[in-house]
């Protein structure tokens, strides 16, 4: 499985992209968490992101405008599949036992996936 990961300052980047959806470079800047980094911080991170697919840009002008190339969603499939084949033999039956054993899921949070999943069930069927 050959996917790209994000960095972890990578990763706060597209955290604040994911929610703007398309910004310039002060737009991100200014809805970074605190302790804001240094605006050529984010341009270097942008950069980044953009030689590795992850966003494109626009350029209007002078202005650049950012956008994200992937959804959070599908960055965080891709993620947990990654995770899952590493470390747990590609089976989620594993990850998912690894995290009840470690309280980080609930029976009661199984429970509503599994109805979840049913009621996707449902609708998917004709």
């Amino acid at each position: 499985m050959n996917q790209k990961v994000l960095t972890k300052a990578e990763e706060q980047v597209m955290q604040t992209l994911w929610g703007l959806q398309r910004a310039g470079l002060r737009d991100v800047t200014d809805s970074m968490p605190e302790p804001k980094p240094h605006t050529s911080t984010v341009a270097t991170m942008l950069k980044i992101l953009t030689d590795k697919g992850f966003v494109s840009v626009e350029a209007l002008g002078r202005m650049h405008f950012y956008s994200p190339t992937i959804s959070k969603e599908d960055y965080s499939g891709q993620r947990i599949a990654g995770i899952a084949h590493a470390y747990f033999d590609g089976s989620f039956e594993k990850v998912i036992s690894y995290m009840v054993k470690n309280r980080d899921v609930s029976i009661a949070d199984l429970e509503l996936l599994i109805e979840q999943l049913n009621k996707d069930k449902k609708i998917s069927q004709p």
